[in-house]
């Protein structure tokens, strides 16, 4: 690949270095964001903005807009992506980080439903929304920060698995966070321990900062200024005459998508309502974080060896079957097993995830890559992820039972399956050649 400025093999191996490291604090900084809320929605956010609600009711209410977030996931990646082809990666990255810590330090300012009654629930809804355009734009930009500094076609499904790592780390560190403040009595928790987590982000977001500014920007898009290939309407560009990558994308992130959140974020509501603990449950999704740290790169180096496709699609079966082990574990009244079939969940999944960054967006060219990556990674957020624990509490609720989850997990893995058997692999190929 050519570079539009000139530097010595040294200085490139430097940049792509801190690329990668950028891209995963970045982040896993950004997650740990996004990941706060979904973890005190049921623990939290039920009980100090819904307080009038039948359990249940304040419950789908409370994931309700946990959901707003990811509605927003695809504006933010129009929005990112017109900018991250237009401007460059590491701009537009800088912004999604400022406006994804802000809206999160403010949540932990919110006033609760005794202060200010229904505008409290109001507030979080705008701030989850803002959440949710901060990690659309972010996602797309982190990967192609350290996809497009990769001299070599071999290795860019590792390269592009850390990006993905600092997703389980964003888990751990936001689990981490509740977990300490876990200790303090109830009342005390209730009343301004949870919300301390949330205003320690403005620390985390001042080291992302400083790492990302150090970075400069991907040889491929000093190429396209170079050689004055910037696209000027690149989202619609990419719709247009892209739209079988874009929506085979999405696709083929339902089947990741959904059970990730259930594993996440519904375990709270299930796990609880089994007679299990906060610390726990916060415990044992800790360790299934703990456990990605090395399946979701594992899984990226063996994209690179044996393909993307097929490594995706073996995960893809996994994620079906282990469904069924999940419930099963959950519902055996034994906390060993129940604590080990949560710690082994992102682990059974990464298969998938580890390589779906370079699978995504190695199927666009270039000049519209940071929006098509963007917005076929995103799209799934409205009917996958948002939707997921919405649709497993509604299940629980009407079934009595896991299973009809385990089952709604499944056929997600399926339309995965057949999606991503339509899509092209291109391991190891020259994706700038391809375009």
């Amino acid at each position: 690949m050519a570079e539009a400025v000139a530097i010595s093999e040294a200085e490139h191996k430097g940049q792509l270095t801190r690329a990668v490291i950028a891209s995963t604090v970045g982040t896993a900084i950004e997650w740990y964001d996004f990941f706060l809320y979904s973890t005190l929605t049921s623990l939290v956010f039920v009980k100090l903005y819904f307080p009038n609600s039948d359990p249940l009711v304040g419950t789908l209410q409370a994931f309700s807009v946990y959901a707003v977030g990811f509605i927003a996931r695809p504006i933010g990646a129009a929005i990112f992506g017109h900018y991250g082809d237009r401007i460059g990666r590491k701009a537009t990255l800088v912004s999604t980080l400022l406006l994804m810590g802000i809206a999160t330090f403010l949540v932990g300012l919110v006033p609760s439903y005794e202060v200010v009654g229904i505008w409290g629930a109001v507030i979080l809804t705008i701030l989850r929304f803002i959440q949710g355009i901060g990690v659309g734009g972010e996602w797309g930009g982190s990967v192609l920060l350290s996809m497009e500094w990769v001299k070599t076609n071999k290795h860019r499904g590792f390269v592009t698995s850390w990006p993905q790592f600092g997703v389980p780390m964003g888990v751990f560190l936001a689990n981490l966070a509740v977990l300490a403040f876990s200790g303090m009595d109830n009342a005390t928790f209730m009343a301004w321990g949870w919300r301390v987590p949330f205003l320690l982000s403005a620390v985390l977001v001042v080291v992302g900062l400083y790492i990302r500014l150090g970075v400069l920007e991907t040889p491929t898009f000093r190429k396209l200024q170079s050689e004055n290939k910037i696209v000027k309407q690149p989202v619609w560009q990419v719709m247009v005459k892209h739209p079988k990558a874009v929506w085979l994308s999405a696709l083929a992130r339902t089947g990741q998508q959904a059970p990730f959140y259930i594993y996440t974020a519904f375990v709270f509501t299930y796990g609880i309502a089994q007679g299990m603990t906060r610390n726990f449950l916060l415990t044992a999704v800790l360790c299934t974080a703990l456990i990605a740290f090395v399946t979701v790169p594992l899984s990226g180096h063996l994209s690179d060896r044996f393909g993307r496709k097929k490594v995706y699609l073996w995960g893809m079966v996994l994620t079906a079957v282990y469904s069924f082990i999940y419930i099963a574990g959950l519902d055996s009244g034994v906390a060993v097993i129940s604590f080990l079939v949560i710690a082994l969940s992102l682990p059974s999944h990464d298969p998938t995830y580890g390589p779906q960054a370079a699978l995504i967006a190695e199927s666009f060219p270039p000049d519209v890559r940071y929006s098509g990556a963007s917005m076929g990674y995103q799209l799934a957020s409205i009917f996958a992820g948002g939707p997921a624990p919405l649709i497993a509490t509604y299940l629980l609720a009407t079934y009595k039972s896991g299973y009809p989850i385990a089952i709604y997990m499944a056929l997600c893995a399926v339309v995965s399956f057949v999606a991503v058997l339509f899509m092209t692999d291109y391991t190891n190929r020259d994706i700038d050649a391809e375009s």
